[in-house]
């Protein structure tokens, strides 16, 4: 396809390269000189200087009316006008999806917004972001957590504990141990090396598995892996309100009962609007690096805390700090994505990139047609999981799993029908209207999407 994207900061330049290296024509209008550079410079793109919400300028890249070409706009700068009037106009001149970054969680409380302006998707990742904390808070010895299959299941990473039961177990004694539990290891890190697994691989102290299962079932899982460090959550630290504070904290409060939520700001103003529009929500307004506060107010006996200001090497910093004073598990927000190895180098539990939360959205939007969806991209290692419904066309219907001849590298690791979710197995025979989640390294993905009829070409 070709693509015009609107914005080269750290967003649009991910889904550049992730869309480019997909095979589409990329063409991306920044007017940051310094932005285009680093564009042009390191990814395979044309680029088009200038303002992306300007009829001329979007003319430029093949948008005008009566003979574009483009088959898809997306624009994700940081300045919601530039964004909503590039998609309106492209939009008018024949674009047939817009896509479009909103700064404003306001443009995206009501879904009215996106459809009397004509855009396809307008999405922010504030809420995306709190969602991935408030996983990543309950279930505590989770490194990462993608939600799939509506909520009701999750993609989660942990990693094998010495006291773990699993340890030195193979995957097929697992599954043979405990029968009632639907739960899959569909890739493992061993290491600096990333791998499907096999009914026979055993696990082993230190692996990072990644984890399909249901949300229902996670905390008996987690106590598999984890032993001591399974716990109901209690007490988080929130540091930033701003908006991935204030969502995390509405969404704590909400989902979790009794738990106690401190959020931390400087900014009077802030904390007299939050503790208005939050009253359950503790509101402090104090420094956040402050650790005889820190410590006066209970700091060392938190289950969580998150650093969530503006500022990444802040939120890296304060993270350090809380784990030193004692808090069970500490997040980091950050927008830049060579902030996100940094779990391996300095005590933080968990890193979260608002940036590549929101290119990961932009990403699953494009990369599959039809009755396929991305469900999670997981860059570490990587792979996707994608959802596929079967229609009474597909050729796969009808057909048992083993015979579908999946490439080594994927797997199928649940199957949804008429609302029952399972795990399959060989013999398992797929009817129209099923719906498979499909784990696979991103190199075998085209062919394992196949035996389904679907194509990412």
């Amino acid at each position: 396809m070709r693509i015009v994207l609107v914005g080269a900061g750290e967003v649009g330049y991910s889904v550049a390269k992730n869309l480019s290296s997909d095979g589409h024509n990329i063409i991306i209008i920044e007017d940051s000189e310094e932005r285009a550079e680093r564009a042009e410079n390191s990814l395979d793109v044309m680029v088009i200087r200038g303002n992306g919400a300007r009829p001329s300028v979007l003319a430029k890249a093949g948008i005008r009316e009566g003979s574009s070409d483009v088959s898809m706009l997306i624009a994700c700068t940081n300045k919601d006008e530039v964004n909503l009037m590039a998609c309106w106009i492209a939009k008018r001149m024949g674009v047939p999806h817009v896509i479009a970054r909103a700064v404003g969680l306001e443009f995206t409380d009501n879904e009215s917004w996106a459809k009397d302006l004509g855009i396809d998707m307008l999405i922010s990742p504030e809420r995306s972001v709190a969602k991935e904390i408030e996983e990543l808070l309950e279930v505590r010895s989770a490194i990462h957590a993608n939600e799939i299959a509506g909520g009701r299941a999750g993609i989660y990473v942990f990693r094998i504990a010495q006291d773990s039961p699993l340890k030195g177990l193979p995957l097929y004694e697992i599954r043979k141990n405990n029968p009632n539990m639907i739960m899959l290891v569909v890739c493992i890190r061993r290491g600096e090396h990333s791998f499907v697994p096999k009914a026979m691989d055993e696990l082993q102290a230190g692996d990072l598995c990644y984890t399909m299962c249901y949300r229902s079932i996670v905390f008996d899982i987690e106590r598999l892996f984890q032993p001591s460090k399974s716990k109901r959550l209690k007490r988080v630290f929130i540091v930033g309100a701003g908006k991935v504070g204030y969502q995390t904290a509405a969404r704590l409060i909400s989902h979790i009962r009794g738990i106690e939520v401190r959020l931390v700001d400087e900014d009077r103003a802030k904390c007299e609007k939050l503790s208005r529009e939050l009253p359950e929500v503790m509101v402090l307004c104090a420094n956040g690096s402050d650790t005889e506060f820190l410590l006066s107010e209970g700091i060392a006996e938190a289950d969580g805390y998150v650093a969530a200001t503006e500022h990444d090497e802040t939120n890296l910093m304060l993270s350090v700090l809380a784990k030193t004073l004692g808090v069970s598990k500490s997040i980091a927000v950050v927008r830049r994505s060579n902030y996100l190895e940094m779990t391996n180098h300095i005590p933080v539990d968990a890193i979260v990139n608002r940036n590549q939360t929101l290119a990961d959205v932009i990403t699953r939007s494009v990369r599959y047609p039809g009755s396929a969806r991305v469900l999670t991209v997981l860059e570490e290692i990587s792979a996707e999981a994608v959802e596929i419904t079967l229609s009474k066309d597909s050729p796969a219907n009808g057909m048992s799993l083993i015979d579908l001849k999946m490439p080594p590298g994927s797997l199928i690791g649940l199957l949804e029908r008429e609302n029952e979710m399972l795990i399959p197995t060989g013999e398992t025979i797929l009817e129209a209207g099923d719906k498979v989640v499909v784990f696979g390294t991103a190199a075998v993905m085209d062919t394992a999407m196949r035996p389904f009829g679907e194509d990412n070409s």
